[in-house]
């Protein structure tokens, strides 16, 4: 069985809650074992590096530090703690100075951090590690005739990490395809969902929403995947505002990689929190009717 230090991150005990649960039911089905990182804390968020870059740093380290003292890779499935966790493993082993900042205020959690973890984000492990051929193995009720809208979104792919296509990647309709559906191509799959913007400048947020979920039913999605809860909630629970704003009707299911990848793999909708969204996910269970 793979170990990895699982880092859960705020939104998975909150609203992102079924992510979750879906996580850890289909990372067990598939052999991984996700080992929750001890007194974990926040990541700081994208919010909080602007307003004191140093202390955002050290949050990320002291998580990271845990992660460093079990030797397993470093496991996010929120992008946005991926990202943050990635970038500040990065400058650890290149910044000296900021490592040597970060190392003195973790002296007071008598803990020290050298940037040796492996960070990576959940559908990568599934993907590189488990690998595609194992989880078609493991299919028991392929989605097949779910037209599904990848949505990557940007802080997974941005800024670029290692060699990562950021324009037009791929792995993700790769998975799908995996798990019997049928990924669609459209332009916005990496575009910004607005994230913490939609506290600061609504309309403006709305708008990205909007433009979003126009081109998945512009191509005739079913559904829409992410691989992050604040981009689940923007596509999901302001599809109301959206339509509210813009005069639109938007009615179009959002659920997390893992919820699919649970479906496909024969886990009844309820144990991987499909019901709970407020937007009804009956029409895209009734296309995906075989799961038992």
């Amino acid at each position: 069985m793979k170990q990895y230090a699982y880092y859960p991150g705020c939104s998975l005990e909150s609203l992102g809650k079924s992510y979750h649960v879906s996580t850890m039911k289909v990372a067990e089905a598939l052999g991984v074992e996700l080992k929750e990182i001890d007194d974990w804390n926040c990541c700081g968020a994208t919010a909080y590096f602007p307003v004191d870059e140093l202390l955002a740093y050290t949050l990320t380290a002291r998580n990271l530090a845990k992660a460093e003292k079990t030797g397993l890779d470093f496991v996010a499935p929120c992008s946005a703690c991926y990202k943050n966790a990635y970038f500040t493993n990065s400058y650890l082993q290149k910044d000296a100075d900021l490592a040597e900042h970060i190392n003195y205020a973790l002296e007071a959690d008598n803990l020290h951090v050298n940037g040796t973890s492996k960070v990576r984000h959940l559908i990568e492990v599934f993907i590189n590690d488990v690998g595609l051929e194992e989880i078609k193995n493991k299919v028991s009720n392929p989605l097949k005739g779910l037209r599904v809208a990848p949505y990557y979104g940007c802080q997974i792919l941005r800024p670029r990490k290692d060699h990562e296509d950021v324009e037009n990647p791929q792995y993700f309709e790769g998975l799908l395809s995996t798990i019997g559906a049928e990924p669609i191509e459209y332009a916005s799959k990496t575009r910004c969902c607005g994230g913490s913007l939609i506290i600061t400048n609504r309309k403006a947020a709305l708008d990205m929403v909007r433009i979003l979920l126009q081109d998945a039913v512009n191509h005739n999605a079913d559904v829409i995947a992410t691989t992050c809860p604040m981009c689940d909630v923007n596509l999901e629970v302001y599809q109301a505002q959206v339509n509210r704003e813009f005069g639109t009707q938007y009615s179009i299911p959002v659920m997390y990689f893992t919820q699919l990848m649970g479906l496909a793999l024969g886990f009844v909708p309820g144990t991987l929190g499909i019901g709970k969204q407020q937007v009804s996910g009956a029409s895209m269970l009734a296309i995906a009717q075989n799961t038992k």
